[in-house]
Formats: structure tokens, C-alpha cells, sequence
């Protein structure tokens, strides 16, 4: 798929998971599945903006990126100081979050073996021309 057209769809994803995961966080009674949810969103935002920063690289390495990110924060939130930078900018945990959970870990690793997959589905269809891909520019 050409990088001007996989830039845009990954910048759309990224706005879509962003608002997802804002709806999960501030909107949603707090539960196991909201934590799961959360946490999968996270992936794969990162994933989109890896994509939107670096279209050419390929969808293995773009989940390898996200995937590691997304576990070497929840291995640094092991030390607690992201729940201490919380505490001076409560925001900073949205990224950072504030507790370990092993089970994170799995989520993380599982979500971009997911988005690594939805990438390629939809790198595959857009390059058959099916579908709205019509509609996307082709550069």
C-alpha cells in the first residue's frame, strides 16, 4: 500500500482509538473489562502512530515497536514512579498509567498481534481496490 495512504488510514485509526479509549477511561464503570480494553487501545494507539510517523515500515516491525513500548511502560510502572509523575500531572497517567499488572503484559502482546493483522487485511484490500479504498487518496 502506497505510505501517503496508509499514513492517512492509520491517522483516522489513531483519532478513532484515542476518542475509544477516553470513552473507556472517563465514561465506563471501571472494570476488568474496561482495564482490558484500555490497555488493548493503548497497543494499538501506539501501533497508528508509529504507522503515521513511519508508513514504509512493515506491519511485523510496527507491532514489534508497539508491542515492546507498551510492555517496557508497564515494566517501568513496576518501579512506581509513574504513579508519583501522576501525582504532580494527573494526566501523565493516561500514558504512563500506575500500576502493574502482569495481565497487562498478555493484552499488550495480544493487541498488536491484532492490529498487526488489521494492517494487513486492510493493506491487502486496498491494494485489490475493493471496498472504500476507492475514496482514499493513492500517493
Amino acid at each position: 500500500m502506497p505510505p501517503t495512504r496508509r499514513r492517512v488510514i492509520a491517522l483516522f485509526a489513531l483519532a478513532a482509538v484515542v476518542a475509544a479509549g477516553l470513552v473507556v477511561h472517563l465514561v465506563l464503570p471501571s472494570s476488568a473489562a474496561t482495564d482490558i480494553a484500555g490497555d488493548a487501545l493503548y497497543t494499538v494507539a501506539i501501533y497508528a502512530g508509529v504507522v503515521v510517523v513511519l508508513p514504509r515500515l512493515r506491519p511485523f516491525f510496527v507491532g514489534l515497536t508497539a508491542g515492546g513500548w507498551s510492555v517496557a511502560v508497564e515494566l517501568f510502572q513496576a518501579t512506581g514512579i509513574p504513579v508519583e509523575l501522576a501525582e504532580g500531572f494527573r494526566p501523565i497517567a493516561l500514558v504512563l498509567g500506575t500500576g502493574f499488572d502482569a495481565r497487562d503484559l498478555v493484552v499488550y502482546l495480544c493487541a498488536a498481534v491484532v492490529a498487526v493483522g488489521a494492517d494487513v487485511v486492510v493493506g491487502r484490500s486496498l491494494e485489490r481496490g475493493t471496498g472504500a479504498s476507492r475514496l482514499l487518496p493513492r500517493g
